[in-house]
């Protein structure tokens, strides 16, 4: 298992070369730092822990201090833990790229949904809201709360409650792009959580076959040929500006002497 942290950054659309739009969520994926190694005979398992985002050290504590010192780095914001097949692979305070993963291979990516508060059973349930006319009574209550016996509230009752700040994983996304430059990964489809909200992009549990995108290039293949085009423009623009230095010259001071006169 392999995976890397990032930040989600937003949705955005990529075309590819057979005319397809590809829907993709925006994550950005900066260098993660390996702060823990576990090995079967330390720990009883193999694991490694990933460090995102630095953070200050006077609003670090001290255990938070002596565990980055371990790895030689700064204390970070985010740890996570994920699970590995063999651990020896990992060096303690070397960093993780984006470039871990390929283009068209299949992930799992966990988040933390919005938050949306306390909500009601039209909201959080999706149910129906009652007549608003005619002296109904009923407007947005959640309706019936069960039958006569067991006299009670039937346990999984669609009611009222706190909505969203769940982890949820989407199975089975696609990474479109990399970029190693920018420190980004293309993902397709959507993926929970809000704006700058850290999510967890792991190897696909399920797997499938990988996808092959031809994306359209917005960069010029051949750099010479536009250089000689802006050389061929600027050359116009010369002559042009030339020519009407010329024209100019060539206006005589007693054509503009009636011109005068008539004012």
């Amino acid at each position: 298992m392999k995976g890397i942290l990032g930040r989600k950054i937003g949705m955005t659309e990529v075309f590819t070369k057979d005319g397809k739009i590809i829907p993709v969520t925006v994550i950005e994926c900066t260098p993660n730092t390996v702060m823990q190694v576990k090995t079967k005979a330390t720990d009883g398992y193999e694991a490694i822990q990933l460090g995102i985002s630095d953070k200050k050290e006077k609003r670090a504590s001290k255990a938070e201090i002596g565990h980055a010192k371990k790895a030689n780095v700064s204390p970070k914001r985010f740890l996570k833990e994920i699970r590995v097949s063999n651990a020896s692979e990992y060096v303690l305070g070397s960093e993780i790229k984006a470039d871990i993963f390929t283009v068209g291979e299949k992930v799992d990516v966990t988040g933390t949904t919005k938050g949306h508060g306390y909500t009601g059973v039209i909201v959080r349930n999706n149910q129906s809201e009652g007549p608003k006319t005619h002296g109904s009574r009923y407007h947005r209550r959640p309706g019936s709360m069960g039958t006569m016996r067991p006299m009670r509230v039937m346990k999984g009752k669609t009611l009222s409650g706190h909505m969203g700040v769940d982890t949820v994983t989407i199975q089975n996304l696609s990474i479109v792009d990399i970029n190693l430059e920018d420190n980004y990964i293309l993902v397709s489809g959507n993926v929970p959580g809000a704006k700058k909200s850290l999510v967890l992009i792991k190897a696909a549990v399920k797997g499938g076959k990988d996808d092959t995108f031809e994306l359209v290039s917005y960069e010029p293949e051949n750099a010479e040929v536009n250089e000689e085009a802006v050389e061929t423009v600027e050359e116009n623009v010369e002559t042009t500006n030339t020519e009407a230095e010329e024209k100019q010259e060539e206006v005589k001071p007693e054509e503009a002497a009636p011109a005068e006169e008539e004012k």
